[in-house]
């Protein structure tokens, strides 16, 4: 439920297994209350699909356009982040998701500056990555949205490792301690020390995206 924000001191107490240098880059209270506007998707389909650019500058629009169009060839799967806020499950859809390291193991994900998922994920100081089946695009969609109670009807258990939300259905979930965040344009590139992960009980195929919509590996 993305409506409560809890108070936030000057210098919050590290999160344990949480790398320390990851905590450089916390938002302040102010900066996390800008983030909750009135923008409808809080969606993370790849670095570069929600950028803004001046609709009076063609040469900027026509340089986003192409950078969109040609990274969009690019299919990956669909992934749904969570943690705990404030006693409350917090959750973002994510495309931009990747294996890192084996020794440690590491894992990243990308969300926007403009995320009001992210900074609540980061100052719990962990997450679970969540891997969507392919007849789970509604879900992707649902923890996309904003303004409502994104977890309204979904099932879901907290991990026994982070506590953060692990949902019914999923193909694996990767459950983290934030490593490291690195500033990266109009985004934060997020590395996580996997604690645990876990194929799902039941196989499926995959939710994928590929050229602006979603898809699966299913064939007739």
């Amino acid at each position: 439920m993305m409506s409560r924000v809890e108070p936030m001191t000057e210098t919050p107490e590290i999160p344990e297994g949480m790398n320390p240098n990851a905590a450089e880059t916390w938002p302040s209270a102010e900066l996390i209350e800008s983030f909750l506007g009135d923008s409808r998707y809080d969606l993370h389909l790849g670095p570069g699909n929600d950028v803004t650019v001046a609709a009076d500058d063609p040469e900027a629009l026509a340089a986003a356009r192409r950078f969109r169009d040609v990274l969009s060839q690019f299919g990956s799967g669909v992934t749904v982040v969570t943690t705990m806020s404030g006693g409350e499950p917090v959750g973002m859809t994510c495309q931009s998701f990747s294996s890192v390291s084996l020794d440690p193991p590491l894992v990243l994900f990308v969300p926007a500056k403009s995320s009001r998922a992210w900074p609540l994920i980061q100052r719990a100081g962990r997450f679970c990555v969540n891997v969507l089946g392919g007849d789970q695009a509604e879900l992707s969609n649902q923890m996309a949205s904003r303004g409502a109670d994104k977890f309204a009807g979904v099932d879901w258990e907290a991990s026994p490792h982070t506590g953060s939300p692990v949902l019914a259905g999923t193909l694996a979930h990767i459950d983290c301690a934030i490593h490291a965040v690195h500033e990266a344009g109009d985004h934060y590139v997020v590395i996580g020390r996997a604690l645990d992960l876990q194929v799902g009980d039941e196989p499926g195929d995959p939710l994928l995206f590929f050229r602006g919509q979603y898809r699966t590996t299913a064939t007739d």
